[in-house]
């Protein structure tokens, strides 16, 4: 049992919990994930750590309220705990000095950029973060971003915030402006996606983490099965991070919209 002890709405739909976990809190690195329960029945979810402090054993989980299980997570509230939290999970981050590192992140998906930023910026690297949503309300963890970064860009689909187009407008603008040694992106599929064909043009190394195809997160069920490089990787054991440009992208979207229907 894992108790909560601070929560914050971003949005209508997606909440930041501080979680007691101390044991994760000492050995998370950046890139790592967990395994939430809500309860003993519940679904099994993973959720990138954001963030942790290793000397109040706490770590940082951000959650959108998508389905039934996640709405159920998001409806807990500070002395309620969760049933389950297993980690740290799948592959660490490697993180060294390249140079200039270009990290876009879309929606939730700014959450486990946040940790990367962190550590490629103590590592040496000037580090130009760009934040994208559909809208003003929807950008996530600004201040710790601009706290962490060299520089922070901001885009909204409305221009409602920051510049108006898409995180790969912002992609591109600072990408001919200066060179870009390394690229990391995590958000929507989509997203990542043309991200991924915009550097591969300009032949920039990019990682992508796909978190979001996980069910069991052990290796187990073989849900989160995908393509790099012609081979197949399953994201829980072999990721979740992976060079973007091996990825086949639009066999992973198949397969994130099979359950369009149900849901």
């Amino acid at each position: 049992m894992n108790k909560i002890v601070e929560k914050e709405y971003f949005s209508e739909n997606v909440v930041k919990l501080v979680v007691e976990a101390p044991l994760i809190a000492k050995s998370r690195k950046a890139g790592h994930f967990v395994i939430v329960r809500s309860g003993e029945k519940g679904e099994r979810i993973p959720l990138t750590i954001a963030q942790a402090d290793a000397e109040k054993g706490t770590i940082t989980l951000v959650i959108q309220a998508v389905g039934k299980s996640t709405k159920k997570i998001c409806a807990l509230n500070v002395g309620d705990y969760l049933s389950d939290v297993v980690g740290p999970l799948g592959q660490a981050t490697h993180i060294e000095k390249v140079g200039t590192v270009l990290c876009c992140g879309g929606g939730v998906g700014v959450a486990p950029l946040l940790p990367i930023v962190e550590a490629f910026k103590k590592a040496g690297n000037r580090v130009v973060v760009i934040l994208a949503a559909r809208t003003k309300d929807l950008i996530i963890l600004e201040e710790q971003m601009r706290a962490n970064a060299d520089e922070v860009i901001i885009m909204t689909d409305d221009g409602s915030y920051g510049k108006k187009g898409l995180v790969t407008n912002g992609a591109e603008e600072v990408i001919q402006r200066e060179k870009v040694d390394m690229c990391v992106t995590i958000g929507p599929a989509i997203m990542m996606k043309f991200v991924s064909l915009l550097t591969k043009k300009y032949e920039i190394p990019t990682v992508v983490s796909l978190n979001t195809i996980m069910v069991d997160g052990t290796g187990m069920c073989g849900a989160c099965r995908i393509t790099v490089g012609g081979k197949t990787k399953f994201v829980c054991v072999d990721g979740p991070e992976f060079d973007a440009h091996q990825v086949d992208f639009d066999e992973m979207l198949m397969r994130l919209s099979s359950y369009k229907e149900m849901e």
